[in-house]
């Protein structure tokens, strides 16, 4: 009896740890969640979904940062970087190799005072309007990017790139791809994890071994 009450609890220190790992896993970069929410958006509407292209996301990543601290009162970016920026900042600050910088067909940006969750912050940041909802439908577009940055205390930044060029050939990363390491925020299409993440993973952790040890007491 003993030996089945051992194996039943130490099942469910399995199961709330595998959760634990999930979670943490499928929230470490919403940057990729939210282009899986467009893409869902777009099939929803019969269109192609887009290929999410890191390159391009870190310059959406770069441009969002040149904007904090201009977030105003309706949640909109009341700044406009130069179309220069793209190409002789933002780019080189990526590592986008400069002789595939493509072109850029589309814009979102949006802001919000404290972070929000993926789903959120597609409809109430960035898709707010038929404006915005328009840009994300648009046919030509063949790829996007997505970048995201803020602090604890907010506000947060979101920016949507599109591109109509050849998937997987403009916006090419050096360094077989990863580029150069973003000190602050995340972007899609690439391999690590936003802060907010991290924060996430931490509550988890805290959360539930006091839960394990209770089971064993």
């Amino acid at each position: 009896m003993v030996s089945i009450i051992s194996c039943c609890k130490w099942f469910l220190t399995l199961h709330l740890l595998f959760a634990a790992l999930v979670s943490a896993k499928s929230h470490g970069n919403p940057a990729n969640e939210l282009v899986n929410i467009m893409n869902q958006n777009r099939t929803a509407a019969k269109l192609s979904q887009l290929n999410d292209n890191a390159g391009l996301s870190c310059i959406a990543l770069q441009y969002i940062e040149a904007c904090q601290g201009n977030c105003t009162s309706n949640n909109t970016v009341k700044c406009k970087p130069s179309e220069n920026d793209f190409l002789e900042v933002f780019a080189p600050n990526c590592g986008v190799e400069l002789p595939t910088f493509g072109t850029i067909t589309g814009r979102i940006v949006g802001c919000q005072p404290k972070y929000v969750e993926p789903l959120e912050a597609f409809s109430r940041v960035l898709v707010r309007d038929r404006a915005a909802l328009s840009v994300l439908r648009e046919k030509n577009h063949s790829e996007v990017g997505v970048g995201l940055v803020g602090n604890r205390h907010g506000p947060y930044f979101w920016c949507v790139l599109f591109s109509n060029d050849r998937i997987n050939s403009t916006f090419v990363l050096e360094n077989g791809g990863k580029g150069i390491k973003q000190r602050k925020g995340c972007y899609s299409g690439a391999n690590i994890e936003c802060s907010e993440a991290k924060r996430t993973k931490l509550f988890l952790l805290v959360t539930i071994f006091p839960v394990i040890f209770t089971i064993f007491i």
